[in-house]
């Protein structure tokens, strides 16, 4: 694989203004691979390829089979098909993260990476085959709506989600802005869905804020690995060490990833350097290694990470090199568990493939995907805490922090 820039949040689309977090890497055309010399009816390819194990005869004698018989078979072109029996293909890796777009559904997931359109600042994500909240953004139309980690959207307006895809129910959600839409929520604790209307609107993404706790205590709150990150955080860094920091919260909870060069550069002010950060697994056996290599300045400080539902790939990969190479203790919720890389690749007529091509490993062997991390410390912080701007998580690191501050 070439070198290229690897953007986590796999598998999911951040709705930020229509800006996409899946993880995903963009590839070249190669339709040209494909033989073309045969036609039937207008679709062209239909030798099996070398080395296919599968009867591609069945597929043809269907393929004749419908186009003899089915009743309204003039309301769909051989093309539509085709695309039907790819996404059928991507269907049976039985792999969320992986999608099929046609050339029009692929132009609107290029415009969505672009960030061409309004939305509601949350990002979502499939678990247990359910759409799902990952992470509503601080100070967005979803985080005022009330949108929490976990929260399964049962319905986007009056389509239901059953069996949707994540891109499917971006191109749903997002639209102009000031627009409404109305998504049927169910949560964790209610006896059944509910409506919440959210209107659409332009998206900031907030990256980092830092406060200083006991005098002493740096309170790092990253609420994305965007490309600001790293010079946001230098500079709250050098204000926690002139201020006379001691010990350190970092802070991901509702951080639903971002760039992995992001979260392994952070991982470098807190390990020392040369230290593994986080490995990419390939199908070949074959793996690409992440180290640290910043200047390790809270490499001796204590440090406690807090985590949730919301803290997904980046915030993951980070919190897990952490513990895995410091013992540093983890406070919060079990963490998302999105611990996969997607590649994407343009066919010869536009349309396009999006499919998983690697897992993230942290340095002791774990695995992210669909498992996460599992706090030290479990804190659970209820919606009555949110309501009334308590946070026992925050709390609770602060004790430990207090606690290995006084014991150096």
């Amino acid at each position: 694989m070439s070198k290229k820039k690897v953007l986590l949040g796999v598998g999911s689309l951040l709705l930020l203004g229509g800006v996409a977090a899946g993880s995903f890497i963009f590839g070249t055309e190669i339709g040209s691979k494909y033989p073309q010399e045969l036609v039937i009816r207008g679709v062209s390819g239909t030798e099996t390829p070398d080395g296919v194990q599968g009867d591609f005869g069945v597929f043809w004698q269907a393929w004749h089979f419908i186009n003899e018989n089915y009743l309204r078979n003039e309301k769909i072109t051989d093309q539509e098909k085709v695309y039907g029996a790819v996404r059928g293909l991507v269907g049976s890796l039985g792999d969320p993260n992986s999608v099929f777009f046609s050339p029009e559904e692929g132009s609107k997931f290029r415009e969505d990476i672009q960030g061409s359109f309004s939305g509601i600042g949350a990002e979502l994500g499939i678990r247990n085959e359910r759409l799902t909240v990952i992470a509503p953004l601080k100070d967005t139309p979803a985080s005022r709506a009330g949108l929490l980690p976990g929260d399964q959207i049962f319905k986007i307006n009056s389509t239901s989600t059953d069996g949707i895809t994540v891109e499917k129910a971006v191109t749903l959600i997002r639209g102009p802005e000031n627009t409404p839409v109305t998504l049927s929520i169910l949560r964790k604790g209610w006896e059944g869905p509910q409506d919440i209307t959210i209107v659409r609107a332009p998206i900031i993404v907030p990256t980092i804020d830092f406060e200083m706790k006991d005098e002493n205590i740096a309170h790092f709150q990253i609420h994305s690995f965007n490309s600001n990150v790293n010079i946001l955080f230098y500079r709250a860094a050098f204000e926690a060490l002139s201020a006379g920091a001691r010990g350190i919260i970092l802070d991901v909870r509702g951080n639903p990833g971002g760039f992995l060069d992001t979260a392994v550069d952070l991982a470098g002010w807190f390990l020392p350097r040369g230290k593994l950060v986080v490995k990419e697994a390939t199908r070949e056996g074959t793996a690409k290694e992440f180290y640290a290599s910043g200047n390790s300045a809270f490499a001796d400080f204590p440090v406690v990470v807090l985590i949730n539902q919301g803290s997904a790939s980046a915030s993951e990969i980070l919190a897990g090199t952490l513990r895995d190479n410091r013992n540093v203790k983890l406070v919060g919720e079990q963490s998302f568990g999105k611990g996969t890389v997607q590649q994407l690749e343009t066919l010869k007529d536009g349309s396009s493939l999006k499919i998983t091509i690697a897992d993230w490993v942290l340095p002791k062997g774990g695995a992210l995907e669909g498992v996460g991390l599992r706090p030290d410390i479990e804190v659970e912080r209820t919606d009555e805490d949110i309501q009334k701007e308590r946070d026992p998580q925050l709390e609770k690191a602060l004790e430990l922090v207090r606690q290995e501050i006084n014991n150096l």
